[in-house]
């Protein structure tokens, strides 16, 4: 007997064990999975999820020489951006462009199932790849990468769409913008020139107010009409405009280690300043070695919003009664988009000041006029204008069509600035609600008043009518006397 019961016996042993072991290895290689890097390509099926413990950046892929990632990169406490870093120094150099911000919360997840998607349960679909490939890599340069499995079909790279940084060696053609954090400035590229623009008032695809021009100086080579330029930072140090089919760039602009032998790597960066800036990498830090505008007060709005800004000195406010503050001079409803049209319906106030100047009014159209007095004119009744800035010399009437950014105070008292400053939101239609509650506060209230005198007007008359029954005296107004002889007599044949 106990000889057939042992085999079942060990069988059972066995099993178990087995189970055991499978169970124990199953938690190592989830535990080694979690502790593991981040792989160095994503295939179909891949998914990963938002960490909310993750306080900064969460890893999801790697390149090779583990000097780039790409990942969740916290922006703010309750939302993420799909970012590639430069990991020594944690700065970004791309990130996804998505018309919301993903949550870490809900969660957001990231997955590839031929197209890269970005996504969560709440939302849908923040962003897309739209693609059908087989692979995702990232390259030894920070290019992101879909990919077919032939290793030599690109289906889609994130450097075909910067966000607000070039590294080294990137093309950036006329169909590209970089676009700073803020969604402020932008940097585009005309038929030979590169462009910085400001993106105060204007919507839609419209790149805004250009505030910096660079036309190529085209000294090693002449541009050839109909022919594309395009944009490349290159090693030597510096940015090289160049012509689609040619290897002799146009134009040079040097940085200040300009074929230095630096050999950390190289980007450049349009700032939420509106600055174009380079870098260089050292190994530990990066040192700027480039900005196309070297003046603060040559900037779009250094000042911020109503501000002064004096060359060599700190900032102040157009409106001397005002203290300049970290978001600049003027109050929120200032320092929006829009116009005088809508919400507003005109409503404004004055502001004049003497001695100032647009930062870049050689980029700015503007109409000859005669006096001070017709280009204020012009201004007043047009509902899209904010302000006007005259030079007497010259009878130039410049106008801004955007919310009034920084002025540049100059020592010629002869130019002045005419702005408009909003009084507040809807104010007129604030003023008629206020005169429609008033009125209908005032309408109950005589109501009530005439409620009451009907009262008090019933009660007198029921009172005089029972002193006249009860004392037989000459009654009030409708009231007979009911001891007259006329009525005694009806009483005495009804008898």
């Amino acid at each position: 007997m106990d000889r057939h019961k042992h085999p079942h016996f060990n069988s059972a042993v066995h099993l178990l064990l087995l189970t055991i072991f499978t169970a124990l290895q199953t938690v190592t290689w989830g535990a080694h999975a979690i502790e593991s890097p981040s792989p160095k390509e994503l295939l179909i099926g891949f998914k990963a999820t938002s960490d909310p413990s993750i306080s900064s950046f969460q890893p999801l892929l790697f390149d090779e020489s583990g000097n780039y990632s790409l990942g969740f990169l916290r922006v703010d406490p309750t939302h993420l951006s799909l970012s590639v870093l430069h990991v020594p120094s944690s700065v970004p150099v791309w990130s996804a462009n998505t018309t919301r911000l993903p949550i870490w919360t809900d969660p957001t997840q990231l997955s590839f199932n031929g197209s890269l998607v970005l996504s969560d349960s709440h939302t849908g679909v923040f962003w897309s790849t739209d693609t059908i490939g087989d692979r995702v890599w990232l390259s030894n340069t920070s290019n992101l990468i879909v990919q077919k499995l032939d290793g030599e079909t690109v289906l889609w790279q994130s450097f075909d769409l910067p966000s607000d940084t070039l590294v080294e060696n990137q093309n950036f053609t006329t169909a590209m913008a970089l676009v700073s954090l803020n969604g402020l400035y932008s940097m585009r590229l005309g038929p030979d020139y590169v462009g910085l623009y400001a993106k105060f008032g204007t919507s839609g695809t419209d790149p805004g107010q250009i505030y910096l021009k660079h036309r190529a100086l085209e000294a090693k080579a002449d541009i050839v009409e109909g022919r594309p330029i395009y944009l490349v930072l290159k090693s030597d140090g510096y940015l090289g405009m160049f012509q689609t089919g040619s290897t002799i760039p146009v134009d040079v602009q040097s940085f200040n280690t300009f074929q230095q032998n630096v050999s950390g790597i190289r980007r450049v960066r349009l700032e939420p300043d509106g600055n174009l800036k380079g870098y260089y990498w050292t190994g530990s830090s990066w040192v700027l070695d480039y900005q196309a505008i070297s003046e603060p007060c040559e900037l779009p709005s250094s000042c911020g919003s109503y501000g002064l800004c004096n060359p060599g000195k700190e900032c102040s406010c157009l409106e001397n009664r005002t203290v300049h503050g970290s978001s600049g001079c003027g109050l929120p409803e200032n320092r929006v988009s829009g116009d005088f049209c809508g919400a507003y319906e005109n409503r404004f106030r004055v502001l004049r000041r003497s001695g100032v100047e647009l930062p870049f009014k050689e980029l700015m159209g503007y109409r000859k006029m005669a006096s001070i007095e017709m280009c204020e004119g012009a201004c007043e009744g047009n509902c899209t204008c904010w302000g006007v800035v005259y030079s007497n010399s010259s009878g130039f009437c410049y106008m801004l069509d955007y919310p009034v950014q920084t002025l540049v105070a100059v020592g010629d008292e002869t130019k002045t600035g005419y702005f408009k400053v909003r009084e507040g939101v809807g104010k007129k239609k604030v003023d008629a609600w206020l005169g429609l509650g008033l009125g209908l506060f005032f309408g109950a209230v005589l109501v009530f008043a005439g409620v009451l005198g009907l009262g008090w007007y019933k009660l007198r008359n029921r009172g005089v009518k029972g002193y006249v029954e009860e004392e037989g005296v000459v009654g009030i107004g409708p009231y007979k006397d009911l001891g007259a002889a006329s009525f005694r007599s009806i009483e005495l044949c009804e008898r």
